[in-house]
C-alpha cells in the first residue's frame, strides 16, 4: 500500500467506530445528548441575518454527522451481534430519533431558509450536488408536512413514532422466531442425499451446543440444503413449515412471535400517513421520492412482465411436474417438493450441481476474485488493513485505493451467518463521503454483511455460486457508497438516490459473476487452485436460466403484493393480509402455496425495512442494470472506456443528478426492457 494511502488511513482512523468501547448503558444518554446538540444547533444558526449554504446548510450537516456516527455502529450491532440488552438499548432510542426526524422535517423556520437559498442570487453559484440538496429537502420538507396545522403535525408524529417501534419489532420477532426452532438429528439415515458440506456444517453447530449427531436450523445456510437434497419428504415438509410460518399464529412457536397484528397497524398507520399529506394512498406517497411516475405505471410494469414469462414459467413446473412423476412416482408435488425435484431435473438436464460448484468457490479465491473485477474496471486498489476495531472476530476491514493513491472509502466485511444475526445481506453506510466544515474530506466507509457458511473444520468457507452472486451484489452497492466523488452528505454514494434506481450498481455487478474471462480468477479449487474446468463452466453457463420464468414469477409476486397492498389499503374496509396474498398468487405464480404459508409474516424487506410499496424496485432496477451491462457485451466485459464511463457517470454522480439523466449519460439513450428478458433466458 502506497504512503498517500497509508497516511489518509491514520488520519481517517480517528474517525471509525471504536465498537470495544461502547458502553450498551451509556447508549441512550448519548443520543438524546447529541439530539439535543443538534436542535441547539438549528436553533442557532437560524438566528442569524443571512441565511447561505455556509452558515445555514453546513453546520447542520457536521452536527447531523455527529448524530449519525454514535447511531450508526448501534444500529449495526443490533442487526448483526445483537443481545437482550443491546435491543433493549437499540429500541429504547427509536422513538428519541423518530421524534428528532419529524421536529426537523416540520420546522417551519428551517423550511423557510431552505426557500431563501433557493430564491436567492446564491443559489446559482451553489455546485449542481448543493442545489440537489435544497431542491430534495424543500420536496422532503413538504412530504414530512411541513404546511400541516398544528394537530396533523402533532398526529403525523405520532404515526412516525409508531411506525419505527413497529417495524423494530417485527425484526425483532422474525429473529427470535428464527432462532427458537432447531431440529436435533442423531440417526444419520434421516439425513440421506444431503451433500457433505451440509452434514459437516450441522455436525459442527451440534457439537457447539454439546450434543451428539446434527443440528438445523432456519438459517438459510443450513435450511437451504435440507430443501433441496434431503431425500426424507417428512424432514422437508418439517422445515418448511417452520420456516414459512415464522412471526405467525400458526407452525412450531405459533402464536408467541406474531406479526400479523403488526402487520396490520403498520398498513393503517402509514394509509393514514399517506392521506394526511393528501395521497390517495402509502402506493403514491412511496413514489413522491422514487424514478417511476406513477402507481399505473408500476402497476403496469409488472404486470407486463408477468404476462411475457408467465407461459415459461407454467412450462417450467410442468417439466418439474412431469419429471418427478416419470422418475419418482410423485404424483402431488407439494411446495417442499419443488427444490428438491428440481435439483434433480437440473442435474439430470445439465449434470451440474451447486454441491460439484462449491469446491471452486472457497472464500479467500471469490473476496480477491471480486477485487480484481473491480479493479479491471475501474483501476482501484483494494487492501486489507490490520487493527481495526471490529465488532468481531472474523470481520476484516478493507480500504480501496485509486491509482493515484486516493484513498476512495473502506468497508467492513461480515460474511459468515451466526446466531443473533439479522438473516439476508445488506450493505449499509457507516460513515458518508462530505466535506467538513474544517475543509477537511471525510472519507466513505461501509458494512457488507453476508450470511454464509463459514470454514468448517480444516476447510476454507466454500460458497455456493448463488451466494458469490450475493457478494458481488452487496458489493455494488458498496462501491456506489465509496467511490462517490459528490462530497456534499446529502447526495452523496446512495444519499438522494431513488429507491427505484438504487438496485441499478449492486445488480450491475452480479453479471461478472457468469463471464468465462471474469470466472477464471474468480474460481479456484481449494485443495488444487484449478480455476472452473471448462466442462462445469460450460454446463453451469448452460444451466444458467434453469426455471429463471418461475424465479421472474416469484419476485413478481412479491412486488405486486406489496405495491397493490398499499396501493388498494381502505381504511373503512381493512384487508385481510393473508387472503390479499392468496388473491395476488392466484393470479401470478404457477405453484400455489399451501394455505399454512405466512410468507408476509417475515417479509422484512416491506414491513421492517426501506420497501414498503417499494419492492418493485428490485425489477425496475434490473432493466436499468441488464441494459447498462449490454454496452459491456458489445464493446467488451473489461473494457476500460466503458468502465471509466460507468464510474463517473453513474458511480461517481451519487444523487447529484436524476438517475434516467445519469443512465442516458452512459449508454446514449433511455433503458429498454429486452436485455433484461434476453439475460433471463424469456422470450420477449
Amino acid at each position: 500500500m502506497n504512503q498517500i494511502a497509508s497516511q489518509h488511513s491514520q488520519s481517517d482512523i480517528k474517525s471509525l467506530p471504536q465498537f470495544s468501547q461502547i458502553n450498551i448503558a451509556e447508549i441512550k444518554d448519548s443520543i438524546e445528548e447529541a439530539i439535543s446538540n443538534c436542535k441547539n444547533t438549528i436553533n442557532r444558526v437560524l438566528e442569524q441575518e443571512t441565511v447561505s449554504w455556509q452558515n445555514v446548510i453546513q453546520p447542520i450537516d457536521e452536527i447531523d454527522d455527529l448524530l449519525g456516527k454514535l447511531w450508526s455502529p448501534v444500529s449495526h450491532m443490533n442487526s448483526v451481534v445483537s443481545n437482550d440488552e443491546l435491543r433493549e438499548a437499540h429500541d429504547a432510542c427509536l422513538p428519541l430519533l423518530s421524534s428528532y426526524g419529524t421536529w426537523v422535517g416540520q420546522h417551519k423556520g428551517l423550511y423557510d431558509a431552505y426557500m431563501q437559498i433557493k430564491n436567492s442570487a446564491e443559489f446559482a453559484s451553489l455546485t449542481v450536488a448543493q442545489q440537489k440538496v435544497i431542491d430534495n429537502g424543500i420536496r422532503d420538507f413538504t412530504l414530512s408536512g411541513v404546511a400541516l396545522e398544528d394537530s396533523k403535525k402533532q398526529r403525523y408524529g405520532e404515526i412516525k413514532s409508531r411506525l419505527s417501534d413497529l417495524s423494530s419489532t417485527f425484526s425483532n420477532n422474525v429473529m427470535d422466531a428464527t432462532l427458537a426452532w432447531q431440529k436435533h438429528i442423531t440417526d444419520k439415515a434421516e439425513l440421506a442425499g444431503l451433500p457433505d458440506s451440509a452434514l459437516e456444517a450441522a455436525k459442527q453447530l451440534a457439537e457447539s451446543k454439546e450434543l451428539e449427531g446434527w443440528l438445523f436450523t432456519l438459517d438459510i445456510p443450513s435450511y437451504l440444503p435440507v430443501m433441496t437434497y434431503a431425500d426424507s419428504r417428512a424432514l422437508r415438509e418439517e422445515m418448511y413449515r417452520a420456516y414459512t410460518t415464522r412471526a405467525s399464529e400458526l407452525g412450531p412457536n405459533g402464536g408467541e412471535f406474531d406479526n400479523t397484528k403488526i402487520i396490520e397497524e403498520t398498513l393503517a398507520l402509514r394509509h393514514e400517513l399517506a392521506q394526511l399529506m393528501g395521497f390517495e394512498n402509502y402506493a403514491e406517497r412511496s413514489l413522491a421520492t422514487k424514478m417511476a411516475e406513477s402507481t399505473q405505471q408500476v402497476t403496469g410494469f409488472l404486470e407486463d412482465l408477468a404476462k411475457r414469462s408467465k407461459p415459461q414459467a407454467q412450462k417450467d413446473l410442468q417439466d418439474v411436474t412431469e419429471f418427478a412423476k416419470k422418475h419418482f412416482q410423485v404424483t402431488d408435488l407439494q411446495a417442499w417438493d419443488l427444490a428438491y425435484y428440481s435439483e434433480k431435473l437440473k442435474q439430470q438436464q445439465y449434470s451440474i450441481s451447486d454441491e460439484q460448484l462449491r469446491p471452486y468457490f472457497p472464500e479467500k479465491q471469490v473476496v480477491s476474485g471480486l477485487f480484481e473485477v473491480v479493479k479491471r474496471l475501474y483501476k482501484v486498489d483494494i487492501v486489507q488493513r490490520e487493527n481495526v476495531d471490529v465488532w468481531h472476530k472474523d470481520v476484516k476491514f478493507y480500504d480501496i485505493v485509486d491509482s493515484d493513491g486516493e484513498l476512495r472509502g473502506s468497508f467492513y466485511l461480515d460474511l459468515y451467518a451466526r446466531p443473533r444475526k439479522r438473516g439476508g445481506a445488506w450493505m449499509d453506510e457507516c460513515q458518508v463521503r462530505r466535506t467538513r466544515v474544517d475543509g477537511q474530506l471525510q472519507y466513505p466507509v461501509a458494512y457488507l454483511t453476508c450470511n454464509f457458511n463459514g470454514p468448517v473444520g480444516n476447510k476454507p468457507a466454500l460458497f455456493t455460486h448463488d451466494e458469490v452472486i450475493t457478494l458481488f451484489h452487496e458489493f455494488g452497492h458498496g462501491i456506489h457508497h465509496m467511490l462517490t466523488k459528490v462530497d456534499v452528505a446529502g447526495v452523496s454514494g446512495i444519499n438522494g438516490v431513488p429507491w427505484d434506481a438504487v438496485e441499478l450498481p449492486s445488480q450491475f455487478l452480479e453479471n461478472w459473476c457468469w463471464q468465462p474471462e471474469a470466472l477464471a480468477f474468480i474460481s479456484g479449487h481449494f485443495e488444487t487452485g484449478e480455476a472452473l474446468p471448462k466442462d462445469l463452466l460450460d454446463k453451469m453457463l448452460a444451466a444458467r436460466n434453469f426455471q429463471s420464468a418461475m424465479q421472474m414469477m416469484r419476485q413478481l409476486e412479491f412486488s405486486l403484493f406489496d405495491f397493490s397492498l398499499h396501493e388498494q389499503y381502505q381504511q373503512q374496509n381493512p384487508v385481510n393480509v393473508q387472503s390479499f396474498i392468496e388473491k395476488v398468487r392466484e393470479k401470478v405464480s404457477v405453484l400455489k402455496a399451501p394455505e399454512f404459508n405466512r410468507f408476509q409474516n417475515s417479509f422484512g424487506h416491506i414491513f421492517a425495512g426501506g420497501y414498503a410499496a417499494g419492492y418493485y424496485s428490485y425489477k425496475w432496477a434490473e432493466v436499468l442494470s441488464s441494459d447498462a451491462f449490454s454496452r459491456f457485451e458489445e464493446e467488451g466485459i473489461f473494457n476500460p472506456q466503458v468502465g471509466s464511463d460507468f464510474l463517473h457517470n453513474v458511480l461517481e454522480m451519487g444523487g447529484s443528478k436524476e438517475p434516467m439523466a445519469l443512465f442516458v449519460a452512459f449508454r446514449g439513450r433511455e433503458p429498454e426492457v429486452d436485455a433484461l428478458l434476453r439475460h433471463s433466458g424469456i422470450a420477449a
